[in-house]
This record gives C-alpha cells, sequence and structure tokens, in this order.
C-alpha cells in the first residue's frame, strides 16, 4: 500500500469523524427538549445548518398519536412549511414498515408526495429517516440535496440509523410531557378540549384548509331540554350524560377530528377533510345510538337527544374562523326552532 492509499484512507476517517462529530451535535442538541415545536424546529435548523443541506423537512402519518397531539397543540409558522401529513398507505408504499433510512437518486417524481405542500423543490437525491413511537413507524425525517451522488443506494447508512434511534427516543419523551400539557387545555368533565384551545386549534385548521384547498366542516351541537333533565334526574345525573354524549362523539369521529366542549351542554366538533353530507351522516348517526342506547337511572331508561348546525368553510358569508362557527351555532338554533315546532304540532295532532 503507497503512501497516497494511506493519505486517502487518514483522509476518509478524518471526514467520517467530522461528520460523526456533527451527528452527536444535533442529538446532544434535542436530548433534553420537552416540546414538539422546539424538537422539530432546532432539528431541522440543525440539520441543515450543519451539513449543508438545503432541504429538511418532516413527514408525519396521518391519524397517529404523535400528528393528533401536533394537531391539537398546534405548529408554529416554520413547522407549519416544513410538515406534511402523509395518508398511511401512501407512505407505507413509498418508505414501508422498516426502520432503516432509505437513500434514493433516482426518479424522484413518486416521493413528490411526501414533500410540503407538494412542492418538488430540485432535489436531485433524497434520504428518508423512519421516525418511530413505541417502535411503530409513524413518519420520516427527510433530506434532499441538488446532487444526485450525495444519497444513493448502497451508502453506510449506521450514523443515519443511530439519529432515528435518538430521535425516537426524543419523540416518545416529548409525547408524553405534551399529554400532560394538553390535558391543562382540557374541560375537567368530559376531558375534551376546552374552548380556548378549540378556537386556536380552528384558526389553524381554517389556514390549512384554504392554503390546501381543502374540505372543512364545523359542527355545532348541543343537548335537547338539557334543564328539564337537570331538574328532573339532578345535576349530577346531567353530568353523567354530558360525558356520555362527549365520549360517544369522540368514539364515533376520525383520528383527525377535534371533539370538544364549548360550555354548558354545548359541543363544537371540527372536521378536517370532511364534507357537509359526511358531517350529517355522522351527527345522525349520534342521535341514533343515544336512541338506541339509553342511560338508565334509578331503573329507568333515559334517552338524551342532539340538535345540530352545520357549516361548511365554503359557505356563503364564511370570511374566517369566527363567522365559520357563527353559521354553524346560527344553524343550530334553526334546527332547535323547528323541532320544537315540530313537536308543538305533535302535541296538537294528539288532542
Amino acid at each position: 500500500m503507497g503512501m497516497n492509499d494511506i493519505e486517502k484512507i487518514l483522509e476518509r476517517v478524518r471526514k467520517n469523524e467530522e461528520i460523526e462529530a456533527k451527528f452527536f451535535e444535533v442529538e446532544v442538541s434535542i436530548l433534553s427538549i420537552l416540546n414538539f415545536k422546539d424538537l422539530f424546529e432546532i432539528l431541522l435548523t440543525e440539520i441543515r445548518k450543519k451539513f449543508d443541506i438545503p432541504y429538511a423537512w418532516l413527514s408525519l402519518m396521518q391519524e397517529n398519536h404523535v400528528a393528533n397531539l401536533i394537531r391539537q397543540l398546534g405548529t408554529s409558522g416554520m413547522l407549519d412549511k416544513k410538515l406534511n401529513i402523509v395518508d398511511p398507505e401512501t407512505f407505507r408504499s413509498l418508505v414501508g414498515n422498516g426502520t432503516r433510512p432509505v437513500l434514493t437518486n433516482g426518479d424522484l417524481t413518486p416521493y413528490y408526495k411526501l414533500f410540503p405542500d407538494h412542492e418538488k423543490y430540485l432535489a436531485r437525491s433524497l434520504a428518508i429517516i423512519p421516525l418511530r413511537q413505541e417502535n411503530e413507524v409513524i413518519g420520516s425525517l427527510n433530506c434532499g440535496d441538488y446532487a444526485p451522488e450525495r444519497y444513493h443506494p448502497g451508502m453506510d447508512v449506521s450514523l443515519l440509523e443511530r439519529l432515528s434511534v435518538i430521535l425516537s427516543i426524543c419523540i416518545s419523551n416529548v409525547a408524553a410531557h405534551e399529554k400532560i400539557r394538553l390535558a391543562a387545555s382540557s374541560d375537567p368533565l368530559t376531558g375534551l378540549i376546552n374552548r380556548r384551545i378549540m378556537e386556536v386549534i380552528l384558526k389553524r385548521e381554517f389556514t390549512r384548509a384554504l392554503r390546501y384547498e381543502t374540505p372543512l366542516a364545523v359542527a355545532f351541537l348541543d343537548l335537547d331540554d338539557f334543564k328539564s333533565l337537570n331538574d328532573r334526574y339532578g345535576h349530577d345525573f346531567g353530568d353523567t350524560v354530558l360525558k356520555y354524549v362527549g365520549n360517544q362523539l369522540t368514539l364515533m369521529s376520525r383520528d383527525s377530528d377535534i371533539v370538544t366542549r364549548f360550555a354548558g351542554d354545548e359541543f363544537v366538533v371540527i372536521l378536517p377533510g370532511n364534507r357537509r353530507d359526511d358531517t350529517h351522516q355522522m351527527m345522525n348517526r349520534l342521535n341514533q345510538y343515544l336512541l338506541k342506547n339509553p342511560l338508565i337511572h334509578n331503573g329507568e331508561k333515559v334517552s338524551p337527544s342532539i340538535s345540530f348546525g352545520i357549516a361548511h368553510i365554503q359557505d356563503a358569508g364564511v370570511q374566517d374562523p369566527a363567522s365559520l362557527l357563527k353559521r354553524a351555532d346560527e344553524r343550530l338554533y334553526e334546527a332547535k326552532r323547528k323541532k320544537k315546532k315540530s313537536e308543538r304540532v305533535i302535541s296538537f295532532d294528539r288532542h
């Protein structure tokens, strides 16, 4: 072996040590973070800065615990642009279910679905680093480069695998702390998100729906004759009814829906990607369930019922989150007025 060969080996060792040191610095910068906003913002910033990577972003599969926590907690301006929520089937078709990083420098067209806002960028090679929570793949950290040779199949991915493990530990830790933080934003009786946080989420979902031109519906509902129910059966049973209805709402909702307690016996459900007919069907299913599955109080069957109003982002006069919520509220009271009128007609017919 000549001197030139030895020098090349030493140079390669030196570069590998430099790269490993940079990975270590990234790991140190995120290990003590206990909220998703800082975790992902610092991660993306450090990755781009230390490795001179032009494109770094996150992809998360829909309807997993972390994606739902982030949706409920909200995202910053940077993360909103650098986070893409992807259909699970689409993600798995591109990345698979394994934990090994995927490197590619061929035709990147299929991977455009992972890119934020479906931007194609100018990337010619791509590294996809799986993210896990409790041993389940939930998404990926993605790095794109202009150079086709930056990432290619056959490269050593041991450091990327180590980063994947560290990130997975961080995500699990942060998720546990964020769940506690979210609990402080919940209604103490039903455990649902409270009105203050609902308004923050609605503002974010409204902005997201406008940006991506996707459907957004809001359902505003309350219990029929709840005051009479409280007067007859007592407030403790009234609380039981509220918890019962809130729980059934949650069970009937998709993971991406946000079920909230607005005030008193009023609930608001935010339904990203849902169309008006789908929302009507969900509310009608809830009423049918309550009718067929009454609560028992001192041997008496009690079947609560709801009235609801639904508004859509494309409705006339809807210009912002407040007007969307107001329109749903107006339709709720319109529905209650029609129901009371119908009940009066039935009462008259009986005489």
